[in-house]
């Protein structure tokens, strides 16, 4: 074999050493990056993943006036201080207050939750108030205030029309606030008709409305709705 070809040889094989030292590197490196992509993968799930925070509920109180004390915020909200199930003082700058039956006991068993929110979702039951009479008069006027904005329930004294299109019930009438136009999906399940003599109509918006009392409607009105309770 002559220089020239021994020489050709040589420089065939390190190019070919070199070559298979590159992949083996490059390899190694994508081996290396895994690795690690898997490490941060498994901090975050381990980060992700709190069952205390997960599993952890607060216990819900029997709301008094011996425990719980409620006061306007200054953006007008409803703050409330209470001695929680540890008997440890909590104060809470805004709570919401929701009837659990709004027609049949609207003054009873209010559920005072924290507010809901997206980093923490629904918020928990603070306490349960069983009976809103208990409470002195400034703190009775001051969650009905509340309860009074979050269900106002209009009073309807004419119904002027209420036609069925399509599975819908599309009615006009007047009401306390005014005159509305409202749409029911389904008249026999949103017109209600309470044991007190009182008729509850719900919309598809989620507006509720109220008929204190049938018998003092007028017949045209009256005949509108009669079918339906």
């Amino acid at each position: 074999m002559s220089t020239t070809e021994k020489n050709e040889a040589m420089n065939k094989n390190e190019n070919t050493k070199k070559q298979v030292q590159a992949e083996n590197k490059k390899e190694e490196t994508k081996e290396k990056a895994a690795a690690a992509l898997e490490d941060e993968e498994e901090d975050d799930d381990e980060e992700e993943v709190d069952t205390d925070k997960l599993f952890q509920h607060r216990e819900s109180i029997n709301m008094t006036p011996e425990n719980t004390w409620f006061s306007k915020s200054v953006g007008g909200l409803i703050s409330a201080k209470i001695i929680n199930a540890e008997g440890v003082e909590e104060f809470f700058e805004r709570v919401i207050i929701r009837r659990s039956f709004p027609i049949t006991a609207p003054n009873e068993f209010l559920s005072v939750r924290e507010p809901d929110t997206k980093k923490n979702g629904r918020g928990h039951e603070i306490g349960m108030i069983r009976d809103l009479g208990i409470f002195d008069k400034d703190t009775v006027d001051l969650l009905n205030a509340e309860l009074e904005v979050r269900y106002f329930t209009p009073e309807i004294t004419h119904i002027y029309s209420a036609k069925e299109k399509f599975g819908y019930t599309y009615m006009e009438a007047e009401t306390s606030a005014g005159r509305i136009a409202m749409v029911l999906n389904s008249p026999f399940y949103n017109i209600r008709s309470l044991e007190d003599g009182r008729i509850i109509i719900n919309d598809m918006d989620g507006n509720c409305f109220v008929i204190p009392d049938p018998k003092k409607l007028d017949r045209h009105s009256l005949k509108f709705i009669e079918v339906y309770i």
